[in-house]
C-alpha cells in the first residue's frame, strides 16, 4: 500500500471512530459492536505507529472521548480521567505483563488487582473535607459534565465519608478526595424499569448502560432521583492528606469511607492467576446481577504505577481484558407476529443466525408495533443486536447506512394469525379477540375457567389441565364437560378414586352463577368486581352479549377499553359457539336482580397498616354492602380509611379534599 493509500484509510477511520465516539458518548446509541469498535481502533493505532508522520493531535488514538453536552455546566478533573487500553485475548495478556516487566527491568511475578468491568457510566466524585461537593461525567478525560445534582440522588454515593470504622477505629479524612466509580443500573432493576416504561407507552432503553447515562443527564434531577441508579467505586484521582501504598490499600479505604466497591475484586500475583480471573467471571457474569464487558487489571504497587507512567491516552499500568462480545450485527429475514398465552400479539425478528457470548441468535422480540416504529425496523435491515446476561437477545439499533432500498416496513395483521379473530390495539399492545377459542390462550383459558373464583371445578388444577390439553381431550373450556371418566383412568395420576372425584366436581359445576359465569368467559378486563356489576346491570348473559358500546360505556364502572373488549369478545362467533356448546352440555346459571345495599355506588380507599380488619375482610365488608374498594385515590373515591403508618394516599386525599375516616370511623359507617 502506498503513502497516499495509507493516508486515505487512516483519514477514513478516523472520520469513522470519531462518529462512533460521538453515537457512544454523547448520544448514548451506538450503532456498532465494541468489538467491531475496538478492531478499528487497533487498525488506526497499527498504521500511525507503522507511519508516525501521519499522527496529528486530533486523531481519535490521542483522544479519550467526546466533549460535554453543552446543557450542562462543566468541571475539569485535577487528574486527568483517562481511558484504558483493551486487549480480549490471553497471549494479549501475557504480552502486556511482559511489556510491564520489561518497562520495569525486572522477571519477578507483577502483583495485579483485578476488577470486574461493570457497563455503565463512568464519574468522578469530589468530596472536601469530608463532604460531597460535585460530581462530574468523564466526558473527554480533562473537562467532564457537572452532573452534581443527579449524583446526589444515588443513595449508594455517601454526602460525607465515614470517620469511625467498623472496628471502632478512627478513619482519616483527607482534605480533598476525588472518587471515580462507575453508575449502573442493576439487570433485575433495568428489566422492571423497561416494562413500566412500556405499560406506559414510552420508549424502552436498549440496554442498562444506555439507561444509566440516560438517568444522568437529567436536567431534572427528580427524573433521576426516580430511576434504579447505583454505583460501584474503582479508585481515585488526586487525594490531598492521605497516602496509600497500593490500589488494594486504595479501595479499602473507600470501603472505609463508605463507598460501594466490588466484592469480586481480588489480587492476583501474577498473570496467570489475572488470567484465570478472567476466565472465572466470564463463566460468572450471566449469574451477576448487572452487566460486565471484561475484568480491568491494574499493578497493585503504586510506586510501580508511577514509574510506569502513561501515554497520552492511556496509563501503562492498566489494561481491559475483556469478554467475548455480547453485540454482533445481523439481518433481519423476517418479522413475525406470535400470539402470547393471554392474546398479545408480540412481533418477533427472524434474523440470519448471529454468535454472540458463545450462543447463536436467530430470533428477538420486537415488542409491539410501537416499538418498531419508532426504531423504524423493517424486514431486510442490517441491525445492530444485543444479549446482555439473562435477558432476552433484543434489536438495539438499526444501521440504515446499509439500507439498499429493497426493505420493506411491517405491519401488525388485522386477524389473528392462529384463529382468524379480529386484532385489537390496547395502548401499545395488539390483542387477538378469539379468547375461548383460540389455541395459543386455550390452556389459561381452561386454567381460568377452572378456577375457585369462576367455575370453582376442584381437582382440576394446572398440572391436570396440562395433562388433558396434551392428551388431546380439551379443544376448548365446554370439551371439560365431555370428559367420562374412562379417559381420565387411561392417563398418568388418575387413579379410580381421583377420576371419580374430579368427575363429580365437573358435574357439580354445571350450576353457577351469572357472575360466575361472566368472570369464566375470561373477558379481558374483566375481573369479579366487574362481572358483578354486568350481572347486575344486564340481568342476564343474553342482555350483556347485545349489549352495544355506547350501553356498556355509560355503566358507572365500565371504562372504554372495558367496553370494547367486551364488545370484541361477544362479536367473535367462535366464542358464542363455545357458550352455546356449554349450554348443551347443561352448564345453567341464575340471573340476578339489582344490587342493593348501604354503601351502594361509594368507593373507598385504605391506607396504612389496618389493626380492626385484614385488608381482604375490609373489602369483602365494603363489596357485600354493595360498595367498591379502588386500589388508587382519585376523584372517584368517596372515603379513605387510614390506619397506622400512612402513605402518600393519604397525602393525596387532602390535596383533593377527600374524607379521611379513621378504622372506628369505617365500622361505624358498616354499621358494626
Amino acid at each position: 500500500m502506498d503513502d497516499k493509500a495509507i493516508k486515505e484509510e487512516v483519514s477514513k477511520l478516523r472520520d469513522e471512530i470519531n462518529y462512533h465516539n460521538y453515537r457512544y458518548y454523547v448520544l448514548d446509541n451506538p450503532v456498532i459492536s465494541d468489538s467491531e469498535y475496538d478492531t478499528l481502533f487497533k487498525r488506526l493505532e497499527r498504521l500511525e505507529k507503522e507511519n508516525p508522520h501521519l499522527i496529528t493531535p486530533e486523531s481519535p488514538t490521542r483522544r479519550i472521548g467526546a466533549k460535554p453536552l453543552k446543557e450542562f455546566g462543566t468541571l475539569t478533573h485535577v487528574v486527568p480521567m483517562l481511558s484504558l487500553g483493551n486487549i480480549s485475548q490471553p497471549e494479549e495478556a501475557v504480552e502486556f505483563d511482559a511489556r510491564i516487566k520489561r518497562l520495569l527491568k525486572t522477571d519477578e511475578e507483577i502483583e495485579y488487582v483485578a476488577e470486574p468491568k461493570l457497563d455503565g457510566l463512568a464519574v468522578e466524585l469530589v468530596y472536601i473535607d469530608g463532604k460531597f461537593s460535585a460530581g462530574s461525567t468523564r466526558g473527554d478525560g480533562y473537562i467532564g459534565e457537572d452532573i452534581t445534582l443527579n449524583l446526589k440522588t444515588i443513595k449508594s454515593i455517601p454526602m460525607r465519608l465515614l470517620t469511625r470504622s467498623v472496628s471502632g477505629g478512627e478513619n482519616p479524612v483527607p482534605s480533598r478526595l476525588d472518587i471515580r466509580g462507575e453508575v449502573i443500573i442493576p439487570l433485575k432493576a433495568f428489566e422492571e424499569f423497561n416494562r413500566e416504561r412500556e405499560d406506559l407507552g414510552e420508549s424502552l432503553f436498549a440496554n442498562p448502560r444506555n439507561a444509566a447515562a440516560g438517568s444522568l443527564r437529567q436536567l431534572d434531577p427528580r427524573v433521576t432521583a426516580g430511576r434504579p441508579l447505583d454505583i460501584f467505586c474503582y479508585g481515585v484521582g488526586t487525594v490531598e492528606g492521605v497516602n496509600f501504598s497500593s490500589h488494594f490499600e486504595t479501595l479499602s479505604a473507600l470501603k472505609a469511607w463508605g463507598f460501594k466497591v466490588n466484592p469480586l475484586i481480588s489480587i492476583c500475583r501474577g498473570i496467570q492467576e489475572a488470567i484465570k480471573y478472567h476466565r472465572e467471571m466470564e463463566e460468572k457474569r450471566n449469574g451477576l446481577p448487572y452487566e460486565l464487558d471484561g475484568v480491568v487489571l491494574k499493578v497493585n504497587s503504586l510506586m510501580l504505577q508511577q514509574r510506569l507512567g502513561e501515554l497520552s491516552r492511556s496509563p501503562r499500568w492498566a489494561v481491559a481484558y475483556k469478554f467475548k462480545p455480547r453485540r454482533a450485527t445481523t439481518r433481519i429475514i423476517d418479522i413475525i407476529p406470535s400470539v402470547g398465552r393471554t392474546g398479545a400479539i408480540t412481533p418477533a425478528a427472524h434474523m440470519e443466525p448471529v454468535k454472540i457470548g458463545g450462543a447463536t441468535i436467530e430470533h428477538s422480540t420486537l415488542h409491539n408495533q410501537d416499538e418498531i416504529d419508532r426504531k423504524d425496523i423493517r424486514i431486510g435491515d442490517r441491525v445492530v443486536v444485543e444479549r446482555a446476561g439473562d435477558v432476552i437477545p433484543k434489536v438495539v439499533s438499526v444501521i440504515k447506512d446499509r439500507r439498499t432500498g429493497s426493505e420493506a416496513p411491517f405491519k401488525m395483521p388485522s386477524r389473528c394469525p392462529l384463529c382468524n379473530s379480529a386484532v385489537i390495539k390496547e395502548g401499545a399492545i395488539h390483542r387477538c379477540t378469539g379468547g375461548l377459542a383460540c389455541p395459543a390462550q386455550l390452556k389459561e383459558s381452561i386454567k381460568h375457567f377452572a378456577s375457585k373464583q369462576a367455575m370453582n371445578i376442584d381437582g382440576l388444577g394446572d398440572k391436570y389441565v396440562e395433562q388433558l390439553f396434551e392428551n388431546g381431550l380439551l379443544h376448548d373450556v365446554a370439551d371439560i364437560y365431555s370428559i367420562d371418566k374412562n379417559d381420565l383412568l387411561k392417563l398418568e395420576r388418575f387413579a379410580e378414586r381421583s377420576s371419580q372425584n374430579l368427575i363429580d366436581s365437573i358435574e357439580k359445576s354445571k350450576k353457577t352463577t351469572l357472575p360466575r359465569f361472566i368472570y369464566a368467559l375470561g373477558i379481558r378486563h374483566v375481573g369479579e368486581h366487574t362481572a358483578r356489576v354486568l350481572a347486575e346491570e344486564f340481568g342476564s348473559l343474553e342482555s350483556l352479549m347485545d349489549a352495544a358500546y355506547e350501553e356498556l360505556i355509560n355503566v358507572k364502572e365500565i371504562g372504554p377499553e372495558t367496553a370494547e373488549s367486551i364488545v370484541s369478545f361477544f362479536h367473535e362467533s367462535h366464542n358464542i359457539d363455545v357458550i352455546e356448546k356449554l349450554k348443551r352440555a347443561g352448564v345453567v346459571w341464575s340471573n340476578v336482580g339489582k344490587k342493593d345495599g348501604s354503601l351502594l355506588g361509594k368507593n373507598f380507599v385504605f391506607t396504612g397498616a389496618l389493626s380492626l380488619f385484614k385488608r381482604s375482610e375490609a373489602k369483602e365488608l365494603v363489596e357485600k354492602e354493595g360498595g367498591r374498594v379502588l386500589s388508587a385515590v382519585s376523584g372517584k373515591v368517596d372515603y379513605v380509611v387510614v390506619g397506622a403508618e400512612p402513605g402518600s394516599k393519604l397525602d393525596e386525599a387532602k390535596r383533593l379534599n377527600i374524607k379521611t375516616i379513621t378504622e372506628e370511623e369505617f365500622k361505624k359507617i358498616l354499621g358494626l
